[in-house]
C-alpha cells in the first residue's frame, strides 16, 4: 500500500532542486532496474506491482503497489511494473587522457538527446562523457530513461570543457560545418569529440581547442542532423574497428 506521503516524496525527486538536495535519482521499468540492481549503485527503494520479481530484489526495501499507484508516482505515459529510487555516484570531470576517446558535450539540453548520446557512447564502448555546465543534468528522469541502462556504464563529468580541454595533448574533434569529411578522417586510437547544442552548435570558446574540425556531408535536403544522430555518424567512422 502507498500512502500518500510517500506518492509525494517520490514525486518530488522529479524536481532537478530536490533530487540534488538529497542525491537521489529515479530509474523507471523492468530493463532499467535490472541494470541498477546489477550494479554498483546503492538502491534506496523499490516500488513494484506483484508480478515483478527479480534475484536481486532483497538488494533495497521493496514496497508492493497496485498498478493504479504505480502509475500515480510514474513519470511515465504507462508505468511498466517498477519504480526504482537510487543514490546518485556524482563523477568528478577530469582532463582527458591519453590512450583514451573521449565524449564531450557543448550545452546539451534536450534530455532525450543526452540518454541517447549515453547510449551511444556506450554503443562504442566509450566509458567517459564530459558535459558542460549547461548542459542537462544526467539523472533527470527522462535522460535515464533515454539511456535504456547505459548510465550504468558511462560516467559524466560536468565541468568548464574550456579549462578540461586545455593542453590534452591529444587531437580534439569538433563537428562542425567548416571540417573535413568524416569520410576523409583516418580511425582514432585517442581523442576527443565535441558535439555542440542541438540549435546553436559547438560555442566560440571552444573552438581554438579544436585541433580537427569534421561534418558529415550532406547529400539530400535536410537543414541539419540531431546531435545525436550527428554523434553516432561521426564515431562510427572515427573509431578503430
Amino acid at each position: 500500500m502507498l500512502s500518500k506521503i510517500e506518492a509525494k516524496y517520490i514525486q518530488s525527486l522529479y524536481h532537478k532542486k530536490q533530487r540534488d538536495a538529497l542525491s537521489l535519482f529515479i530509474v523507471e521499468g523492468v530493463k532499467g532496474v535490472d541494470e541498477l540492481l546489477n550494479s554498483s549503485f546503492e538502491v534506496q527503494k523499490i516500488y513494484a506491482v506483484n508480478e515483478w520479481e527479480h534475484p536481486l530484489m532483497g538488494k533495497a526495501s521493496l514496497i508492493r503497489v497496485t498498478e493504479d499507484e504505480l502509475q500515480r508516482i510514474s513519470g511515465l505515459q504507462t508505468a511498466n511494473k517498477v519504480l526504482a529510487v537510487a543514490q546518485q555516484q556524482n563523477y568528478i570531470a577530469h582532463k582527458p587522457q591519453k590512450g583514451t576517446i573521449t565524449l564531450a558535450l557543448d550545452g546539451i539540453q534536450d534530455p532525450g538527446n543526452m540518454g541517447t548520446l549515453i547510449r551511444i557512447a556506450d554503443w562504442f564502448g566509450i566509458d567517459t562523457i564530459l558535459a558542460s555546465e549547461d548542459s542537462v543534468e544526467v539523472y533527470n528522469p527522462k535522460v535515464i530513461q533515454s539511456t535504456m541502462g547505459s548510465f550504468i556504464r558511462v560516467k559524466v563529468g560536468y565541468g568548464k570543457l574550456t579549462d578540461l580541454l586545455s593542453g590534452t595533448g591529444i587531437p580534439i574533434f569538433g563537428a562542425l560545418l567548416a571540417g573535413e569529411s568524416v569520410y576523409h578522417q583516418s580511425a582514432i586510437e585517442e581523442g576527443v569529440l565535441i558535439i555542440g547544442n542541438e540549435s546553436k552548435g559547438i560555442h566560440n570558446e571552444l573552438l581554438p581547442y579544436i585541433s580537427s574540425p569534421i561534418h558529415i556531408p550532406r547529400i539530400g535536403g535536410a537543414e541539419s542532423l540531431n546531435a545525436a544522430v550527428a554523434a553516432g555518424i561521426l564515431l562510427s567512422h572515427l573509431i578503430k574497428k
